[in-house]
């Protein structure tokens, strides 16, 4: 099974701790890297960090600049091989009262950059030898607490699209009568912070084994030591 190793990968949310310590894991693994996000400050310091990935601005909440974006991406790398999905963030507390719309419509922009993102790339990810989709979730979507309700179900819904994805990648290989070559992968965390480099080795090992194995699968690395 061949690695990552000359995949073009794009990370979705590239600016966290998370995004560069995937960015530069990728790249050290020989892969070519996409790093995109809101703040150009942010990702051209990235590039400084990992020297030779790419970098693209854009609010992947909106439809009409991921399709630039997408069409971007085509012109000057090619078609990508992968997406590992990083848009997150946190608000929650005061119990079920304290679930204001205001924090649910920021936690929703991770799941809408989500669905935006897989849409524009899903052809490039069948089309792929070797496609890949990664989003990093939580658990608490096993274990909801009426203080992060919000949270979780901005999680869940992500994780039921993800899955949905990755039938729609079985579906396609059936039909066609092919092996299937792409695979979604859900990763859920108790809490990231601390467990940055533990994501991206598993991030770069999707590359390592067959997508039939990985494919619709959710891989908890807070049950690890």
């Amino acid at each position: 099974m061949p690695d990552v190793s000359g995949r073009l990968v794009l990370i979705a949310g590239a600016t966290s701790t998370s995004g560069l310590v995937c960015a530069r894991a990728l790249a050290s693994a020989g892969a070519r890297v996409v790093a995109v996000g809101r703040d150009p400050g942010k990702l051209e310091a990235l590039a400084v960090e990992v020297p030779g990935i790419a970098v693209r601005a854009c609010d992947l909440t909106d439809e009409s600049a991921v399709r630039a974006l997408a069409e971007g991406v085509h012109r000057t790398d090619g078609r990508v091989d992968g997406v590992v999905h990083l848009v997150g963030g946190w608000r929650g507390g005061g119990g079920l009262a304290g679930q204001s719309d205001e924090d649910y419509r920021f936690l929703e922009r991770s799941f809408t950059a989500l669905r935006h993102v897989s849409r524009a790339f899903d052809a490039d990810l069948r089309a792929s030898a070797a496609g890949r989709l990664a989003i990093v979730s939580s658990t608490a979507v096993a274990r909801p607490l009426a203080g992060g309700a919000n949270y979780a179900a901005v999680k869940a819904a992500s994780e039921a699209w993800t899955r949905a994805v990755a039938q729609g990648f079985s579906k396609g290989a059936r039909d066609a009568g092919d092996d299937l070559s792409a695979a979604a992968v859900i990763f859920r965390v108790k809490v990231l912070e601390g467990r940055e480099d533990a994501l991206a080795a598993h991030v770069v090992g999707l590359w390592r084994v067959e997508a039939a194995s990985v494919n619709d699968t959710v891989v908890t690395l807070a049950d690890e030591s």
